[in-house]
């Protein structure tokens, strides 16, 4: 299939290299169903055969390839940003609009509790299914998206609360709209003030971090990705389509670009990977939100007790020293 998924009876969508998934669910399926009916007891088989599926999923998901993780971090199931602050924060309120042109439901914002302190809370927002994917523009912001964030981050300045932001997003609208009301300013003022707040801010990767649409709420004093998630400049499809003129060789761009977590920490782009649940966060988005919650804590609590000159200069020696090579 050339989305790479199939399909089966319970909606459970099966990415190209978890073929060898489908039969057991098949078979786990059928066990559930038998014993559902009362036929017989079959209860031990149906956990050994859960424990298969962890084992093979397990072992399928340990060696990924930089474009199968691409394909997992697009995962249309996967946990989006209201997953998320639904299941990490308390009484999260949602703030609308950019108080200049409108409201982009591409990127929601709010505040929240976390763990009792009060925090801002924004995020790129995808859809689960088509309709919803068109409602939220497939997570790719327009300008007023960014200058909502902004607007939140400036009241989380003023207030000084913290700033948790979640990233996923194939990149900023190019559309004629957006360059119209100045996607790119938007994105240049955004790196411009995120660079200079004064309160304590941690970006979480949670899927896709393309282009300049990531980094437009992406400058944190620390920036931590999930496991299975990418970050990148550009998609391994359009990277290929630039230098090989294929956009069919998005594999050997995805081996080149170092889009994967690993390749991040080891380059300092990012500080933190946090762990998934066993085959990805679209198999338990509660036990993923965990995972996130625990390593925003973590992070978040030495950053408490800095000035607001320590947090500018951390901030700034964190992206000021990506980048930096010695050739031998």
């Amino acid at each position: 299939m050339s989305d790479k998924k199939k399909k089966n009876n319970n909606n459970r969508f099966v990415l190209e290299f978890e073929k060898p998934l489908l039969e057991l669910y098949e078979k786990l399926d059928g066990l559930k169903e038998v014993s559902s009916e009362g036929k017989m007891d079959m209860g031990e088989e149906i956990r050994l055969l859960e424990k298969r599926i962890e084992t093979v999923k397990r072992d399928i998901y340990t060696k990924l390839t930089p474009i199968q993780t691409v394909q997992v971090a697009r995962h249309m199931q996967r946990p989006t940003t209201l997953d998320y602050i639904s299941h990490i924060f308390e009484d999260y309120i949602e703030l609308h609009g950019d108080r200049n042109f409108s409201d982009d439901p591409a990127l929601v914002s709010g505040i929240a509790k976390l763990n009792g302190r009060s925090v801002v809370v924004l995020g790129q927002q995808k859809g689960k299914t088509t309709k919803e994917n068109i409602a939220r523009n497939f997570g790719m912001a327009n300008p007023e998206g960014y200058r909502k964030a902004l607007r939140v981050m400036r009241i989380a300045e003023r207030y000084e609360k913290p700033i948790i932001s979640f990233i996923d997003t194939p990149g900023a609208y190019p559309g004629i709209g957006a360059e119209e009301r100045g996607q790119a300013e938007a994105i240049a003022k955004n790196l411009r003030e995120m660079a200079e707040l004064t309160v304590p801010f941690i970006a979480v990767v949670t899927g896709e971090g393309g282009s300049g649409g990531a980094l437009g709420i992406g400058m944190g004093n620390r920036v931590l990705i999930l496991e299975f998630a990418i970050y990148s400049v550009i998609s391994p499809e359009g990277c290929a389509s630039i230098l090989f003129r294929d956009a069919k060789r998005a594999n050997d761009a995805a081996n080149a670009m170092k889009i994967t977590a690993k390749d991040l920490l080891k380059l300092d782009v990012v500080d933190e990977i946090v762990k998934e649940p066993v085959g990805g966060a679209h198999n338990d988005a509660k036990q993923a939100a965990s995972f996130i919650k625990s390593a925003v804590i973590k992070n978040l609590e030495p950053l408490l007790s800095l000035s607001h000159r320590e947090l500018i200069a951390d901030r700034y020696n964190k992206f000021r020293k990506m980048g930096i090579f010695v050739e031998e």
